[in-house]
């Protein structure tokens, strides 16, 4: 490098993952467009074959790339890994960060991320939509939230602090027939057309003992693996426990289609209904309904807010499998703060064998330790949840408060 024109000004070595590498590249773009310094981005053969695929065949003069010699093997990893997209969740455990504002102890884990927000730089598309939604938010008069003051302290004063308008917590926005008695017989169905009828899910579940049954479900537009569906029910038929399975075509397929045995093991629908053990629901359930029942032991749910809320206005404890959106946040909260539920595993492309399937549904639905302590904490949350929708007379719960206030706030500000 004997002129300026072949010196390295800058060398750049990016965490080895897509969410790091393209970023780098743009920025050194940007930095050789502006100084017009050379810039030398380091990293493995194969992070680095990526980068120049990137790039189209059509090389910028000033940037350079450097192969940094890595076998994977050599580090206990998978051949030819050498970025975390090809990592199962257990091979990244240290790949944790702090948030600002957040105190050290709240660590949150890359894997918790959606791929948008994992792969962000500012100028993709989800960004570009993201931030003037955000931005405009925090313009906002003030903020509605679907939670209740007694569950969430700690996250509504980060958040109070943070935004530094009012936020009125006016959850759950459940029908109050549900809080008030969950054995309530007036049924809502979102003007779905459930695959088992209301009635039937109600005496299978009738024959079971109470705090017996695991209810699983993904939410309405999410489903798992086909590799992820076979495991999960060899697991449920080992653990041996009865189970309730709203279940859907398995990714890669029209969750619309009608669902193919071939996609469990061969005979299970048929074994499960023998024997008691199982009732397959296609499609879409009575969930409140079936949460409700005395017999519902655990929930294997997606952590979409709605279904928490649902979940733990009954006392329900929650097999967490986080798959979308903010759902891994969520999981996070009720495993961590609140201590009612175990995460199994999370996002889409996870993998999850039959014995940790076993091993989880044993621990939660078991009447000691853990189990007995989550069904504790369940029922506290629950009671909050009661408490704070109470609106007989004088005696209102925070969340009535919190909708009074939220309303005479705003005829205040009309006049």
């Amino acid at each position: 490098m004997g002129s300026s024109n072949d010196y390295i000004h800058i060398v750049m070595v990016p965490f080895m993952a897509h969410g790091h590498l393209i970023p780098f590249l743009a920025l050194a773009k940007q930095i050789h467009h502006q100084i017009g310094f050379n810039i030398a981005i380091a990293n493995t053969p194969l992070n680095i074959q990526y980068l120049r695929s990137t790039l189209r065949g059509n090389p910028i003069p000033g940037i350079h790339f450097l192969e940094l010699q890595f076998n994977s093997s050599d580090h206990g990893l998978p051949p030819n890994t050498e970025n975390t997209e090809n990592l199962s969740l257990d091979l990244i455990d240290n790949a944790e960060f702090n948030v600002p504002g957040f105190p050290d102890r709240c660590k949150f884990h890359v894997s918790q991320l959606h791929d948008f927000l994992r792969k962000a730089d500012g100028t993709d598309l989800w960004s570009k939509f993201m931030q003037p939604q955000i931005l405009s938010s925090l313009k906002s008069f003030g903020w509605l939230c679907n939670t209740v003051e007694e569950i969430e302290p700690y996250g509504l004063d980060l958040l109070r602090k943070y935004i530094k308008s009012p936020v009125w917590s006016i959850g759950p926005l459940l029908p109050k027939s549900w809080l008030i008695n969950s054995s309530a017989s007036g049924r809502q169905h979102a003007g779905k057309e459930p695959g088992t009828s209301p009635e039937k899910c109600v005496q299978w579940l009738d024959m079971h003992s109470d705090d017996s049954v695991l209810y699983i479900s993904f939410g309405s537009q999410n489903t798992i693996s086909p590799s992820n569906m076979m495991e999960l029910a060899t697991g449920l038929e080992k653990a041996g426990k009865p189970f309730a399975w709203v279940i859907r075509p398995p990714l890669g397929f029209d969750l619309k289609a009608e669902f193919k045995p071939e996609w469990l093991p061969k005979g299970f629908e048929d074994r499960m209904s023998r024997n008691n053990q199982g009732l397959l629901v296609k499609n879409w359930a009575p969930q409140l309904e079936i949460l409700s029942h005395r017999s519902t032991g655990a929930f294997l749910s997606h952590c979409g807010w709605n279904s928490t809320m649902e979940s733990l206005s009954q006392g329900v404890k929650i097999i967490g499998w986080p798959l979308v959106a903010e759902q891994a946040y969520n999981s996070k909260m009720l495993v961590e703060e609140m201590g009612v539920a175990v995460e199994l595993t999370r996002g889409v492309r996870s993998s999850i064998s039959s014995d940790k399937v076993k091993e989880v549904i044993e621990m939660v639905m078991g009447k000691e330790g853990k189990g007995r302590d989550m069904k504790r904490k369940a029922q506290e949350i629950a009671e909050h949840i009661m408490a704070a929708v109470k609106d007989e007379g004088n005696e209102k719960g925070s969340s009535i408060k919190a909708l009074d206030d939220f309303v005479s706030t705003i005829t205040t500000a009309r006049k």
